[in-house]
Parts: structure tokens; sequence; C-alpha cells
């Protein structure tokens, strides 16, 4: 079957009145071969250039009336122009980037994506991208071995701790946390703070003895609770909680006493700050905020802990089954292994945990500043105990009576996306504003933000 034009099968070229489109020029027939090029321009017709090349990025496999330059020839051909990449320093080619403050996926660190761009084609002499080693191979098993080994470093993780990269996101431990450390009889207490620790608790109602141990749900969320509010059982299998809520913009400043193995859904702050892991008996994190793209959940478990499992669960949701595969049971994502292998490799040039702390700090400082210096035009309903520094939510506007304008609040995401502010709007569940300054939101990010909210207030306050 061939969705080519046939003026550009045998010519490669449009008729003066034919526009092309991307359909004229896929070709699925039997005889394959590849054709890589630069650049492709909607609802234009491709133009010939010098023999070898044409203007299209597309890989597609067709019959041989195509020119097939040689594969070192195109891989040399698509690689001209790029520059060195360190992990430490900003590329020198210019690209045109969004201040990117979505809540995830979220923004990646420019340097990382440099190094990506100039290993897609050829891995390090491999011949072949990530995306194509098989995950039993010696080049594979090293990326692998090296994110373990990057985080252990960054995150100071104790050995007696497994360190796993599994699939199904945070919303899979939600279900393979107490499938694997819940004990019979002993309840699993949970501190409510939000819509993840509510998707958690859902879990558990399927058949899992819990006790909502705390909640700050009659406050809206809008702090996470205090230590005379906990109530936890005497003999809980384990005790959950959610360091960041995204949604409510809160986080743990201060981690709650348990003398259960505490279990944190750390998918929105990991390696944020320094944490010391060694209190924790299980971390679990969604790559796709912090460390990397979405694909790849991190889990950092005590290894004892991974032994309470029942061994006719089913094998694939055993941790210990992973621990003893090096996550490599089955097929893992090795591409988003690979990225969250170059994003610790940029955190520990970034001066480590330390100096994420620092920078994380100083972006959250100058925009809780902005919102309190607007004269109430701005307001962030979150206690100041329990304000995020990755997620700060607040208010457009509004009256005594009634805080937002919602019709205010949907013309600054507006107005702020047209400025290249990408990801402004709050949850759909909660309205408002949601700012996300994860580890690769930079300062300048936040800076051009700030500015553009003042000049807001400015013509609109």
């Amino acid at each position: 079957m061939s969705l080519v034009s046939p003026t550009y099968a045998k010519t490669g070229e449009c008729t003066p009145t034919q526009k092309c489109r991307r359909a004229d020029i896929f070709d699925f027939s039997p005889y394959f071969s590849y054709f890589l090029a630069q650049s492709v321009r909607e609802g234009t017709c491709p133009e010939r250039g010098a023999k070898g090349r044409w203007p299209l990025v597309l890989l597609f496999y067709g019959a041989a009336r195509f020119p097939a330059p040689s594969l070192p020839a195109l891989r040399k051909f698509v690689s001209k122009g790029s520059s060195p990449v360190s992990t430490t320093t900003a590329p020198t080619r210019a690209a045109k980037r969004a201040f990117n403050f979505n809540a995830g996926p979220a923004a990646l660190p420019l340097p990382v994506l440099e190094r990506i761009r100039e290993e897609l084609l050829d891995y390090r002499g491999t011949g072949m991208s990530v995306m194509e080693l098989s995950h039993r191979s010696p080049e594979f098993e090293a990326i692998n071995n090296a994110a373990e080994q990057n985080l252990r470093k960054l995150l100071a993780i104790p050995d007696d701790y497994a360190v796993i990269f599994v699939q199904g996101g945070g919303s899979m431990q939600f279900t393979m946390v107490p499938m694997n450390l819940a004990l019979p009889g002993k309840p699993v207490d949970v501190l409510h703070t939000g819509a993840w620790t509510a998707k958690a608790i859902g879990e558990l109602k399927k058949g899992v003895l819990h006790n909502v141990a705390a909640s700050t749900e009659a406050e809206k969320f809008t702090r996470v609770p205090r230590a005379d509010e906990i109530k936890l059982s005497a003999d809980a299998s384990y005790t959950h909680i959610c360091t960041n809520n995204t949604i409510e913009g809160t986080q743990y400043h201060a981690l709650p006493a348990s003398s259960a193995p505490l279990v944190a859904d750390m998918s929105s702050d990991i390696a944020s700050r320094p944490v010391d892991v060694g209190k924790f008996g299980l971390i679990f994190a969604g790559a796709q905020k912090n460390l990397g793209p979405s694909g790849v959940t991190l889990v950092i478990v005590r290894k004892d802990l991974a032994e309470r499992a029942d061994k006719n669960l089913p094998t694939v949701l055993q941790y210990r089954t992973h621990i003893k595969e090096k996550s490599l049971y089955h097929t893992p994502p090795t591409f988003a292994i690979y990225i969250l292998s170059l994003v610790t490799e940029w955190l520990a040039g970034e001066g480590g945990l330390p100096g994420i702390q620092k920078r994380n700090e100083a972006k959250a400082k100058l925009l809780y500043d902005t919102i309190e210096e607007s004269g109430g035009f701005y307001t962030c309903p979150v206690e100041k105990s329990s304000r995020s520094l990755m997620n700060v939510v607040f208010r457009v506007g509004g009256t005594s009576n009634q805080i937002g304008d919602e019709s205010l609040e949907k013309d600054f995401g507006r107005q702020a996306a047209a400025a290249s502010l990408i990801g402004t709007p709050g949850h759909r569940s909660v309205g408002g504003m949601r700012i996300s300054l994860y580890n690769a939101v930079g300062q300048d990010s936040v800076e051009a933000l700030t500015q553009f909210m003042r000049e807001f207030h400015r013509t609109r306050g």
C-alpha cells in the first residue's frame, strides 16, 4: 500500500497546483529502504536539494525510488551543526524555548536535551539509538547501572536499600505498595493531604485494612497535618504520605514521626532537596517532574521490607522480582532510563541536592514574594508553613466575598501563553493558577513570569 502521490513518486516533485501533505510522502510498500533528512514544513512542497539530500525529517520505509545516502553519510548530515554538550553549561546553538511551568511531564534541562540530540542516531559508537538497543546489551546494562549509581550518590541511599525502575507511574504504586508491604491484620495508616493520597486511599478501600490517621480535607487541603493531629495505629503495616501535593500546593518541610515504616510518594519533589533515605521504608516517584520523562518510576525500598510479599503474588508485581533482576525482568522503558541517567548527571554537576535546593528556594521565594507584594491582587491560599517549593498555587483578582475571578484568571492564562509562559492554569479540579518550579525550571523563567505578573497587575488590577 502506497500513500505517495504518483507525481512525487516518479519525479520527486509536486505539480505547480499540488500541495504536498505529510500523507503524500509515506510509503509502506514491502520493498524496504529508509531515508532520513532534515526538515519538513506542513503544507509546503519539499524542494530538491543536493543529490541524496531531501528536506524531510520523516523516517519512512518505501520503494528504492528515493535517493538513499549511506548510513554514515546520513548521520554526518543530520548531526552537522550540533555542538558539544556539557552538563553544566548552556549550549551555544540558539533554540526557541518556552518558559515551561507544566506540572508534568515537565521541563528537562537544556544540556540534557542537547546531549540526547547528539546521541540520538548513534549512541557512543554503537551505530544505534538508545531506543534501538537491546535491554540485554552491555551498552544498556551500563546505562541502567549508571542511573542507579548516580541516584545512590545523589540521594546517599544506604546499601540495605534497593533501587529499581518499574512502569505504571506512581498510580501503580498505590496498588503495588500494599500488595507487597501490608501485613495481615495490621492496618495501613494514611495521612490524607489531597488528590494523590485520595487515590491511594481509593485503592486501599478495595480490600486492604487501613486507617486515615490525619486529614486536612476540612481546610480544603491548604496545609499538611500538624503533629498533634496525627493519630497513628499502634501496629500499622506502614504509614503512607505524599511529601508534595502538586494540585493543592502543599509540602512537608518536616517529616511526621512514625514507628511503622514510612512510605513516601515523592513523585513531585524527588531529588529537589536532600532527604535522609534511612528514615523511609519505601520511596516511589514518577520521573516526569524532576528526574526525566514520563514512562519510568523510581522505587527505593528497604530490602527486608521487599521480602514481606506473598510469593504467590503475580511475579511482575513483586518488588523482589525487580530487585533480583536489576530492573531487567522484562523490557524496561529504556529511553526513559537513559534520560534519567543524564538528568542525574546534570544534577550532580549543579552541586548535587544541596545546590539544587538553593536554586529551588530562590525561585520559590521570588514567586511567593511577588504574590505577597501584589496587595491582594494575587493570593495564595496555602498556609505559609506548608507552602510548596515545587508547585505554587494562587488566585487572581476576586472580591472580599469571592477568592479569584475566573474570567480574569482565564485572561491571565491566555496572555501568559502568548508570552511563552506555558502551563500556568491550575488543575481543573481546583482552578486558579499553578506554577510548577521543578529542578529544570531556571531562575530566568521565574523572573520572566514575575515581570509578566507585575505588568498584568498594573493593567488589570
